[in-house]
C-alpha cells in the first residue's frame, strides 16, 4: 500500500475555486477504485499546527491499494485525469509526495489508513513523518496554549527539511506533515527535545485527544513544487 500527499497553492485569484474543489473533487477520488481512503484538507500559514488558515494551500491525501509508480509518478496516476486537468487549467501550483509506511500508530476516522507498513526501513537519508489528533473541545485552550512554543522550535529543528500544517477542521482537526534530513534528526526532536517531551507526556496524562496518530514514511519519488521549489532539494 501506498500513500500520496498533494500539496495545492491557488493564485488569489482562485481561492474561491479552491473551496469549491475541495467539494467536487470527492467524487473522482470516491470512484477511483485504487483508492481506499482520502482526505481533502486546508492548511495552516506556519507549516505546523496553525489557528490561522493559509486560504491559497490546500491538501490530498490519499492511501492506494497497488503500486502508483509503475513507470513514472504523476498525478494522472494517483488520483485520475479531472483533477489533473483542473490544476492545470486554474494555474495552480502541486507539489505531490509518493510515500510508503514504514511503523505508527493510531487511528484516522476510526481506520487503520496505513495499514500493512513496509518492512524495508530505510535508515539513512531523508524520512517523512505525518502527526494528527482530534483535539477535544474542552481541551482546546491547553492544546494551543502549549502547542505553539513547539510548533516555532520546530522551523528552526536542525535537519528539518520542510513542513506543512494540514487539516480538516480549523482549529479541532490538525496534523503536521514534515520531512527531515535523517531519522536521527527527527528522533532529536521528537524525543530529545525537553519542551516536546514535556507537550507529549501533558497529551497523554490529560486526554487532549480523542483520536491522534503518527507514522512515519520511506519517500518513494516526488514531483512538482511549492513555492517555486523541490522543497526536498532546500537545505538549511
Amino acid at each position: 500500500m501506498q500513500t500520496t500527499l498533494t500539496i495545492i497553492r491557488y493564485k488569489t485569484w482562485a481561492i474561491p475555486l479552491a473551496f469549491i474543489a475541495m467539494i467536487i473533487f470527492r467524487i473522482p477520488l470516491y470512484l477511483n477504485k485504487n483508492i481506499v481512503f482520502f482526505k481533502l484538507m486546508g492548511s495552516g500559514k506556519n507549516g505546523t499546527f496553525d489557528k490561522i488558515p493559509d486560504l491559497h494551500q490546500w491538501a490530498i491525501l490519499a492511501t492506494h491499494k497497488s503500486s502508483v509508480n509503475n513507470y513514472t509518478f504523476n498525478l494522472y496516476k494517483p488520483y485520475g485525469i479531472f483533477i489533473m486537468k483542473w490544476l492545470q487549467f486554474f494555474s495552480a501550483e502541486f507539489y505531490s509526495l509518493l510515500l510508503q509506511p514504514i511503523s505508527g500508530h493510531g487511528t484516522w476516522d476510526n481506520k487503520a489508513v496505513f495499514e500493512n507498513p513496509t518492512s524495508k526501513i530505510i535508515t539513512e537519508g531523508q524520512i517523512a513523518t505525518l502527526t494528527r489528533a482530534t483535539i477535544r473541545l474542552s481541551k482546546l485552550g491547553h492544546f494551543w496554549k502549549n502547542v505553539a512554543p513547539i510548533a516555532a522550535k520546530m522551523n528552526t529543528a536542525k535537519g528539518l527539511i520542510f513542513s506543512v500544517g494540514i487539516g480538516e477542521v480549523p482549529w479541532i482537526k490538525q496534523a503536521t506533515f514534515s520531512v527531515w534530513d535523517s531519522v536521527e534528526d527527527l528522533k532529536n526532536f521528537a524525543y530529545n527535545m525537553k519542551e516536546h517531551s514535556e507537550v507529549i507526556k501533558k497529551t497523554r496524562e490529560q486526554q487532549w485527544y480523542s483520536e491522534d496518530m503518527f507514522y512515519r514514511f520511506n519517500i518513494i519519488d516526488s514531483i512538482g513544487s511549492l513555492h517555486g521549489n523541490n522543497p526536498l532539494k532546500r537545505k538549511r
